[in-house]
């Protein structure tokens, strides 16, 4: 292309808001967005009471990614959302541990344990699913963390790395080969979901907006490079076609 040609060229492009102007390093054209197929699902992890205000493990924003995840709902066929669902004294409790409080760590028989406050009780308001949660197409509720001596922050294994909650399976029957991750936290519960699906095999692209951390000690940042390292895709809500 001639020099004469390519000026030309930008300034059509400048005046029809496609790049900031001469000599700008934009692409021309916005990337395709992703469109969800019938073997994509979309996975809501944890959007419970006891993660957003009020709770008694609040999520700092954990109410604004409901709205978000309702329309993200929409482009998908399937859909698959977790509960938190802990006895009472579960092993991952502060209050179970003599002088421990929460925020400190343990160990367990399966590893460093986070020790939290109590949360998301079997079946108090605080373990409900929000309210406002609208996802006509989920199929199923994954429940973890019911096992009173081990925790579960992935929807597909147990804290011991070995335990498998039958997600995985689930999905692979029904032909799914592509998840898309989204809810409460991103640096624990998401980010286990998320590298325990390409464990599994699957696709897996984490919607960043769609969720919210906790962010203890630099957890969300090495959320994101364990996250990374694995071959998770980290995208935005507006990658996504929506209808």
């Amino acid at each position: 292309m001639h020099n004469t040609q390519r000026r030309s060229l930008l300034k059509s492009a400048a005046a029809l808001g496609l790049i900031g102007g001469l000599g700008a390093s934009a692409p021309l054209f916005a990337a395709a967005k992703i469109k969800p197929g019938a073997n994509a699902a979309l996975i809501v992890v944890d959007v419970q009471n006891c993660f957003v205000d009020g709770g008694t493990l609040p999520v700092k924003g954990g109410a604004e990614v409901v709205p978000l995840i309702n329309k993200l709902a929409g482009s998908f066929d399937n859909i698959v959302v977790t509960q938190d669902w802990h006895t009472q004294g579960h092993a991952s409790f502060a209050s179970a541990h003599d002088g421990k409080k929460p925020f400190e760590s343990t160990k367990l028989s399966y590893g460093t344990q986070v020790l939290w406050p109590d949360h998301c009780v079997q079946g108090t308001d605080d373990a409900a699913l929000h309210k406002d949660l609208k996802l006509p197409t989920a199929q199923l509720i994954i429940r973890k963390g019911f096992h009173k001596d081990m925790d579960s922050y992935s929807a597909f294994e147990e804290a011991d790395h070995k335990t498998a909650t039958g997600l995985a399976g689930y999905l692979k029957a029904r032909g799914i080969k592509t998840v898309f991750v989204t809810g409460l936290a991103t640096d624990f519960c998401v980010a286990w979901t998320a590298m325990d699906a390409r464990k599994a095999g699957f696709n897996v692209y984490v919607i960043e907006d769609a969720t919210r951390a906790i962010d203890l000690n630099g957890s969300l940042a090495a959320a994101w490079k364990q996250m990374s390292a694995k071959g998770v895709k980290r995208i935005q809500s507006s990658d996504i076609e929506t209808v």
